[in-house]
C-alpha cells in the first residue's frame, strides 16, 4: 500500500508538468492555432523560474516570471502566425529550437545547482493524515491542486458554458462565419495563444520548482511533444488533458518506482515507458470507432490562417 500511496503522489507530480502545458495548447488550438514551440517555452519557463529564485526565493514570483517570459515568446509567436501568417507549424519549430538554445545558453551559470526555494506540501487536517489516500491524494502542493482542479474546471466552463467560449470555438472552426457575427478573429486568437504559451512556461517553472528541483540542460526531455499528443487525444478538451497528463504521470512514476525496486526490466525500457504510452495514444483513435473519432475530431481551422479579404 505504501508504494501503491507513493506512485499515486509521484504520478501527480509529473503529471502537473504535462497537464499544465496540455492545457496551455488547448486554448491555443481551440482558437485554431497549433503551437509546436511548447518544448522550448517550458524549457525557456525551467530555467527563468530557477534564475528568479536563486537571485529572491520565492517560488511563487519564480512561477510567475516563468509565465511572464512564456507571454512574451508567446505574443511573439502570435505575432507571426496570426498576425504576419506564417507558416504554424514551421513557426512553432522555430520556437522550440529558439526557447531550448535560448535556456541552455542563459542557464549556463545555473546549471546543476539546486533550487533554494521550492513550493512545499501543504497540510490539510484530517485528510493529509489517512493512512493511504492522505499520501496519494492529500499531500501536494497548492499548485498541484490549483493544475489538477481549479484550472481545468475553469476553462471548461470558459470554452463550453459561456458565451465567450462559444465565439473561441467559433474562430477555431469557422474564422469567417465568426468575423461576420463581429467576433474579432486576430483579436481572440492573438491573445489565447499568448495565454497559452505563458501556461506553457509555467509548465516548465512547474518542473523545476516541484518536480525536479533544479535547471540542466536536457531536463525538459521531450515533455513538450508529449503535452501536443495529450491535447489530440484528450480531443481538444481542458478537463480531459489533465487526466490524460495524469496517466502519463503515472506510467512515468511506474518507470521510477520499477528502477528503484530494480524490477527485472532494463531501466531504458522503463524510461521509454511515456514516449511508448504516446505512440500507443496516437493509435488508439485511428483503430477505434466512429463516434470516438468524431468527438476527438480537431477544429476545422486549425493550422489555416485566416485572411479576412478571402471571407
Amino acid at each position: 500500500m505504501d508504494i501503491l500511496a507513493g506512485l499515486i503522489q509521484t504520478a501527480f507530480l509529473a503529471g502537473g508538468v504535462l497537464a499544465l502545458a496540455a492545457l496551455g495548447e488547448v486554448l491555443a488550438e481551440r482558437v485554431g492555432v497549433v503551437n509546436l514551440g511548447v518544448e522550448g517555452l517550458i524549457a525557456l519557463g525551467a530555467m527563468s523560474a530557477v534564475a528568479t529564485v536563486v537571485i529572491t526565493p520565492h517560488p511563487w514570483l519564480g512561477f510567475l516570471v516563468a509565465m511572464g517570459v512564456g507571454l512574451i515568446a508567446g505574443m511573439i509567436f502570435a505575432v507571426a502566425t496570426v498576425i504576419i501568417r506564417a507558416n504554424q507549424v514551421l513557426c512553432g519549430l522555430a520556437l522550440t529550437y529558439m526557447g531550448m538554445g535560448l535556456a541552455a545558453t542563459l542557464g549556463k551559470p545555473i546549471s546543476g545547482s539546486p533550487v533554494s526555494a521550492t513550493f512545499q506540501d501543504i497540510h490539510i487536517p484530517i485528510l493529509s493524515d489517512l493512512p493511504f489516500l492522505g499520501r496519494a491524494f492529500f499531500s501536494h502542493s497548492l499548485l498541484v491542486y490549483l493544475i489538477f482542479l481549479v484550472l481545468p474546471v475553469a476553462l471548461h466552463i470558459l470554452i463550453f458554458h459561456t458565451r465567450h467560449g462559444l465565439n473561441m470555438r467559433a474562430v477555431g472552426e469557422n474564422p469567417a462565419a465568426a468575423d461576420a457575427a463581429g467576433i474579432s478573429v486576430m483579436k481572440m486568437r492573438f491573445w489565447y495563444v499568448s495565454l497559452g504559451s505563458a501556461l506553457a512556461a509555467g509548465a516548465g517553472g512547474y518542473l523545476t520548482l516541484v518536480f525536479v528541483p533544479s535547471w540542466s540542460e536536457g531536463v525538459v526531455a521531450g515533455r513538450g511533444w508529449i503535452a501536443v499528443a495529450l491535447v489530440i487525444f484528450a480531443g481538444f478538451r481542458p478537463i480531459n488533458a489533465v487526466l490524460a497528463g495524469l496517466l502519463f504521470g503515472f506510467v512515468t512514476a511506474l518507470g521510477f518506482v520499477g528502477q528503484a525496486h530494480n524490477w527485472p526490466i532494463a531501466a531504458s525500457i522503463l524510461s521509454m515507458l511515456p514516449y511508448l504510452g504516446t505512440m500507443a495514444l496516437m493509435i488508439v483513435p485511428v483503430l477505434a470507432w466512429q463516434r470516438m473519432r468524431r468527438l476527438m475530431a480537431a477544429p476545422d481551422s486549425l493550422t489555416v490562417p485566416y485572411f479576412r479579404d478571402q471571407r
